[in-house]
């Protein structure tokens, strides 16, 4: 039935029928690994942003102990001196905060200062006279670095109109420049501060010099309505184009959620009250300043002591970079601000690039620090390229995004995805991958050879049945005919004998290939046994001689048989019955492709080649195509078609050959010669005793 259903299979038809059976297979297959893949992925996804919440949180807790240890600063310390021990002790002692260089546990800190109610800015590296600063141990040439700290400090202040520079200000290009002047249009026609801003108090009014930093949150938070990009700064958050593949919904409520929540709020102002002692010369200048220090250093000094309403600390960007850290104090009825100036690549390097760097999120992704809406730095996770300088760099799947806590609150940052490894299982994966790919492959490729096999089987057996048929009903129609003629007597005395040796040729020719198919299946059911013998060669040669020498002659060729006289007491281990098969079916062979060869000679050798005995056969005719030499021993192999060819043949015979000489342990070889074609046998030499 099988064999009956593959005539009608073609190898196109096939190669259909398995392809889409490998679809079939390879698609759910591939959905599959996909998901699975995908699966590994979500995992490595969510536990990365785990690793990147809890980086958040860790320098969070970072910069919440630097504003609280900042925090902790008394009204006096941004003096540069105070009172120590109380108002009893009456003892002057430099402040904290007067040391050279500046110390602080704030990375990237410039400087502190102070701004008093009138505008009037002073830092604690400096008194007030700064020729006093000799008598309190600070040598001329430091003196002259505090006084460019100074310097320094006041210019980034005057640059960014935080303290009153008219030339300054009017000379500053500046983006906010219009929003800040109706900022201080609209803070003029205030008379009062509300209660969330200052302490209720009837001397309290806001002091026209110190309308910058009212105005720094105010004139921001009108830029971040109207989603401006701020100065020295790589773009706004909306042009990063952050996805979110493996987040799912929960994921994506959450991150708009936090998009709403970025818009920055006046922060209610937390008061706190405490007794602040400072000398006199601190509150005003000396006329003789190096004689009062002097003075005061030799006897006790007059405090001054008051009550101080300080407020919670807020960070501010500058159009020129930096970042101003500030507060606003309350003394007397007035308002001060003191403050700090920090310079933000000292500040992320220390606190967020380098705590980054020791996690793995730094082998697989970048880091953002983003300014109200505004992507202020980047850190790239790849040591080649550590800062990222465009917003196109980041640009990837968003892995969190996390807002730091007051007064950084307008910080956030952002993690993106440049590797996404998939984590323990993903080589697994890819190696089961691999394998389903090269079985699946190997697979279908081999059972496309297997079913080209068994339709080129199929026909090459309905060839050898039309063969066989041929072969057979030839000399049988041949033999009744001539029959029928001896039987009738219509022959006279002289053609008898010719139709008997012809009815004698055509049945051994019938008795060869009845042979050759009972061998045939024989070996098909693997019942192939060689029951070897020693045996002399010439006795085997004389064997070949009678029966093939008629063979030839009625064939009209001639046998050559030639074998050197050393070899004829050579014994080999052979099936007489197998080497006689070989023999004449070599021979059959060249009778067959040689007949219309001008030299019409069969030469059987014997030689010696090394431990082998070599039987050949050879034929003066056209030869073996070079491409076909390899393929004449597959069994039912045909180098024509079967009902067109001229010469006849089953196809059988020499597969039948190279299956009875490995039987015996021998080797069959085919070699081209010029003209004909010539099949060597070899055989192992027994050893001699």
């Amino acid at each position: 039935m099988l064999r009956r259903s593959l005539t009608c299979w073609t190898r196109q038809r096939l190669a259909l029928w398995l392809g889409l059976f490998f679809i079939a297979l390879a698609i759910p297959t591939a959905i599959l690994i996909h998901q699975a893949y995908r699966q590994l992925k979500y995992e490595s996804f969510h536990q990365y942003r785990l690793l990147a919440e809890d980086l958040s949180k860790q320098i969070d807790r970072r910069l919440l102990a630097i504003i609280a240890t900042e925090s902790a600063r008394s009204f006096t310390d941004y003096s540069f001196l105070n009172i120590a021990g109380g108002p009893k002790s009456n003892f002057v002692q430099r402040s904290p905060l007067s040391a050279y260089p500046v110390q602080s546990t704030l990375p990237g800190i410039i400087g502190y200062f102070q701004i008093d109610a009138q505008g009037n800015f002073s830092s604690p590296v400096l008194p007030r006279n700064n020729s006093t600063a000799l008598a309190y141990g600070v040598s001329q040439t430091e003196l002259q670095q505090r006084q460019d700290l100074q310097t320094r400090l006041h210019h980034i202040l005057s640059e960014n109109r935080l303290v009153e520079t008219p030339r300054a200000y009017a000379a500053m290009p500046s983006p906010r420049r219009k929003l800040e002047q109706r900022t201080r249009d609209k803070l003029a026609s205030n008379d009062a501060i509300s209660s969330l801003s200052e302490p209720t108090a009837p001397t309290t009014a806001r002091a026209e010099a110190q309308k910058g930093f009212d105005q720094l949150r105010e004139t921001e938070l009108q830029l971040l309505k109207k989603q401006q990009k701020l100065p020295n700064t790589l773009g706004r958050i909306e042009e990063l184009k952050l996805n979110s593949p493996y987040a799912g919904k929960p994921a994506e409520e959450k991150s708009r959620s936090m998009k709403a929540e970025q818009a920055p709020l006046m922060d209610k102002r937390v008061l706190r009250k405490e007794q602040s002692i400072l000398p006199e010369q601190e509150l005003a200048t000396a006329k003789d300043p190096q004689q009062k220090a002097k003075s005061d250093l030799e006897q006790d000094v007059r405090v001054h002591i008051f009550e101080s309403q300080i407020d919670a600390f807020e960070i501010s960007l500058l159009d020129s970079g930096q970042f101003v850290l500030y507060r606003k104090v309350w003394h007397d009825g007035q308002r001060y601000i003191q403050g700090a100036l920090i310079d933000p690549a000292p500040l992320f390097h220390s606190l967020i690039e380098s705590a980054f760097r020791e996690t793995a999120l730094s082998q697989m992704s970048n880091i953002a620090i983003a300014y109200r809406g505004n992507v202020f730095t980047a850190f790239s996770g790849k040591a080649a390229q550590r800062y990222l300088s465009s917003t196109e760099q980041l640009q990837g799947a968003l892995l969190a995004q996390t807002r730091l806590s007051a007064p950084w609150s307008d910080l956030e940052l952002i993690f993106t995805v440049n590797q996404l490894p998939a984590g323990p299982g993903g080589n697994v994966l890819a190696w089961v991958a691999f394998s389903l790919i090269v079985v699946l492959c190997g697979g279908f490729y081999l059972m496309y050879r297997l079913g080209v096999g068994q339709i080129e089987l199929t026909r090459q057996q309905q060839d050898f049945v039309s063969a066989v048929s041929h072969e057979l009903k030839t000399p049988l129609t041949s033999i009744r005919m001539y029959g029928e003629i001896l039987r009738e007597g219509w022959a006279n005395e002289d053609k008898k004998h010719s139709y008997y040796d012809y009815i004698f040729t055509e049945s051994e020719r019938l008795s060869r290939l009845i042979g050759n198919v009972l061998q045939l299946a024989r070996m098909t059911r693997h019942d192939l046994q060689a029951e070897c013998t020693p045996c002399r060669v010439s006795e085997l040669l004389d064997n070949i001689r009678s029966k093939v020498s008629s063979q030839i002659d009625h064939a009209g060729f001639v046998l050559n048989l030639q074998c050197d006289e050393s070899l004829q007491t050579e014994s080999l281990e052979v099936d007489v019955d197998f080497f006689s098969q070989i023999l004449i079916n070599l021979v059959d062979n060249a009778l067959k492709f040689a007949a219309r060869a001008e030299n019409k000679t069969i030469d059987i050798g014997c030689a010696r080649q090394q431990d082998y005995i070599v039987f050949s056969v050879r034929d003066y005719g056209p030869g073996i195509p070079k491409d076909q030499l390899r393929k004449v021993f597959k069994l039912f192999y045909r180098a024509s078609n079967e009902l067109t060819r001229e010469t006849v043949g089953t196809g059988i015979g020499l597969a039948l050959v190279q299956q009875l000489a490995t039987t015996m342990r021998a080797r069959v070889d085919v070699i081209n010669r010029q003209p004909g074609v010539e099949f060597q046998v070899s055989y192992p030499v027994l050893e001699k005793e």
